[in-house]
């Protein structure tokens, strides 16, 4: 298994090199920069914005600076924030932990509602079980995350039941153990929701259909004709070989967990990775974007990482061909 996970490792170190290459070089082909605006005040001096192109890097070759600021990412020195005026490090270090909190809260609650969900829809299929939770799910899938967002937004800001914005409230350190956790909560409510509803709506119809491909197999035939319990069968066969195609979800959604709730984030002022970016891209500090989409690679590598192992885990046959050579 080590050797399996090396060799892993290994083809992801071109993927993160060519995605923050690339991306860099857009971020450097832009119109403008964060001194942009500087250079344009009368009052600064050409010898101040020299020195703080120098202090930032940027009168050095655009080649060399990258593989400058490469070299300090991957020892996660992400350079200095122009408009924080902080480490990036420190910045993002703040922000993943709201945007974790929401996104693993999302990704479980999605995955324990839609398995069982997908399971029963497979097995009653052709019935009212089924059409029922199929047009639930129609519905989820046709409504986008951030009109419900939105939606939810309004009905929160007319009602007064939820909080809008921000993570805790101001008396939050005054509050009981129980009461941070509901406090925690009512400011999660509402992005939150907007994404399970759609993550939920989109599981379920792809675990029904690959329940409905392992339920006409013939080994599942003959589990019943044995007389085995239906849960048993369900449970214990069909969704043990009905596992790869999970589990390779299960890996993209552990490498979007910074990324997949941006847009949600942006909407409902949720302060997380999401919404650090794009006030990031929109005073066009260059460290804090590079930073996010570095640790976003990062995490695209160890979510890709945990479903190969899991993979490889619950079918042999796949750690060997791998490091026969065959994959």
């Amino acid at each position: 298994m080590v050797k399996y996970i090396f060799k892993r490792l290994l083809h992801f170190i071109p993927l993160i090199f060519g995605m923050t290459f690339i991306s860099f070089l857009i971020i450097k082909l832009a119109p403008g920069d964060f001194l942009t605006s500087i250079k344009m005040n009368p009052s600064v001096s050409k010898e101040t914005i020299k020195a703080l192109e120098k202090s930032y890097g940027f009168d050095q070759p655009v080649m060399k600076q990258y593989f400058l600021w490469l070299w300090n990412a991957v020892r996660f020195n992400l350079g200095y924030s122009m408009s924080y005026h902080r480490p990036v490090i420190s910045l993002i270090g703040e922000r993943v932990f709201n945007t974790l909190s929401l996104t693993v809260s999302a990704f479980l609650i999605s995955w324990l509602f839609a398995v069982p969900l997908g399971i029963f829809a497979a097995y009653f299929r052709n019935r009212f079980t089924d059409k029922f939770i199929i047009a639930i799910s129609i519905v989820g899938i046709s409504i986008p995350s951030f009109f419900i967002a939105f939606l939810l937004m309004f009905i929160a800001a007319k009602t007064g039941w939820f909080p809008i914005g921000g993570v805790v409230s101001q008396n939050y350190e005054t509050l009981s153990f129980l009461g941070k956790v509901s406090d925690r909560f009512k400011h999660m409510f509402i992005p939150l929701t907007a994404m399970v509803i759609g993550s939920i709506s989109s599981l379920v119809r792809l675990i029904r259909g690959t329940v409905i491909d392992e339920l006409e197999k013939e080994y599942v035939k003959l589990t019943k004709a044995k007389g085995l319990p239906t849960g048993v069968i369900l449970f214990k066969h069909v969704l043990r070989n009905a596992l790869n195609p999970f589990i390779t979800l299960i890996g993209f959604d552990i490498a979007g967990l910074l990324s997949g709730a941006a847009l949600i984030e942006i909407i409902t002022a949720w302060p997380g990775m999401g919404r650090l970016m794009f006030d990031a891209v929109m005073a066009q500090d260059f460290f804090v974007v590079m930073g996010g989409l570095y640790i976003g690679g990062v995490m695209l590598i160890i979510g890709n990482l945990i479903a190969d192992v899991l993979l490889a885990l619950n079918d042999p046959r796949i750690k060997e061909r791998e490091i026969e050579g065959q994959l």
